[in-house]
């Protein structure tokens, strides 16, 4: 029986709560999902997977800026892009918690059963979102979405769903592959931009 509830995100102390939550999830996160309710609201994970999609496209924007200023190669149109990157990466990390849902949703219902909802996966994949905090850094970025998609929806899957190994990595793998190639799609649009 679980005696500890996992730490949610709490729209009346916003950034306590949401260092909580991020500490669980990045330090202990077999404990988090262990602990984690499924069922609940979805207004706190969305406005906390918008939160996180502001402090990363903010910092990715300075990392855009700095980068430029250090090659020499700075003008008002990387200002521009920069903070319209920002922007969009903070505004669409909702949407994006919702399509991952989505997808992995399909995945659970497929290999797992009829076991959950939309707004339960919607929760667990908001707070596996919690790895995107470093998805500012060059070459970090892409490991912590497969972290978030991978590892920290995997460690989800099995605590809430009480799945078994081999389940878990199929239903993962089959959530992470359309997903993964979607962010890869968009990725070499905007450099073929």
């Amino acid at each position: 029986m679980q005696s500890d509830k996992a730490p949610e995100f709490d729209l009346r102390h916003p950034i306590t709560s949401a260092i909580s939550v991020l500490r669980a999830v990045l330090f202990s996160p077999r404990t988090f999902y262990l602990n984690f309710k499924a069922d609940g609201p979805v207004r706190e994970p969305t406005v906390f997977a918008l939160l996180v999609g502001v402090v990363a496209g903010v910092l990715g924007a300075a990392v855009a800026l700095a980068s430029n200023l250090l090659f020499g190669d700075f003008d008002a149109g990387d200002l521009r892009a920069a903070l319209v990157g920002a922007l969009l990466f903070a505004v669409l990390s909702p949407v994006g918690v919702g399509v991952t849902a989505g997808v992995f949703l399909l995945s659970i219902r497929t290999f797992v059963g009829k076991v959950s909802g939309f707004a339960e996966v919607y929760r667990m994949a908001a707070y596996a979102a919690s790895a995107l905090v470093f998805a500012w850094i060059p070459i970090l970025g892409a490991f912590a979405f497969t972290y978030a998609l991978m590892v920290l929806m995997g460690i989800g899957i099995q605590s809430v769903y009480k799945t078994s190994f081999i389940t878990t990595v199929i239903t993962v793998l089959a959530g992470f592959v359309p997903v993964a190639s979607i962010l890869v799609w968009i990725a070499i649009n905007e450099v073929a931009l």
